[in-house]
């Protein structure tokens, strides 16, 4: 499938995504701050620049883009032109975030990873179960590692094009 836009008009557009203070970012700094919690933001002192950092709690909070950092759900999908790159592209970012995951751990940092799809779509999680969770982890000091998804809607094997067309087949015949 070729691309509907010119390459300059998407290189702008590409351009344009922030890798920090994103919308998922900026609500769960909202949350957390509403609840009480105070943190020091994009540490350059850590592995990572993590994104929320909450020093008196000895944790760090990473929000995760599902497509950014390659989530397994159904928020992620592989794009269909230029997979090579985006393949390595993406496989770069996992092992990146492996190795500042371990090296803020072996530091005696908490790391917490909040994935985009906790906050958006159909498996999304209610503000309150989110900053619920937040919170709990915070607050158990013995939980070293977390990570906080969206209910999981799918499996991605479990939809293939029969499955699709069978259900259409028995739709339409209603």
């Amino acid at each position: 499938m070729t691309d509907i836009i010119s390459t300059e008009q998407r290189s702008a557009m590409m351009s344009g995504i922030r890798g920090k203070d994103t919308n998922p970012e900026r609500l769960v700094r909202s949350m957390l701050h509403s609840a009480g919690f105070r943190f020091r933001l994009h540490v350059r002192d850590l592995p990572g620049k993590p994104d929320i950092v909450l020093p008196k709690y000895r944790a760090v909070i990473l929000v995760h883009g599902c497509f950014w950092h390659r989530h397994d759900c159904p928020a992620f999908r592989m794009p269909a032109t230029r997979t090579s790159f985006w393949r390595k592209k993406l496989n770069g970012n996992q092992l990146r975030d492996e190795r500042n995951r371990a090296a803020l751990i072996s530091r005696g940092w908490r790391v917490m990873t909040v994935w985009e799809c906790s906050m958006r779509g159909k498996g999304s999680i209610s503000d309150l179960q989110l900053i619920g969770r937040i919170s709990r982890w915070l607050d158990s000091p013995r939980a070293k590692q977390r990570e906080i998804a969206g209910r999981q809607t799918r499996s991605r094997s479990s939809s293939t094009k029969s499955d699709k067309e069978s259900n259409r087949s028995r739709t339409s015949s209603l």
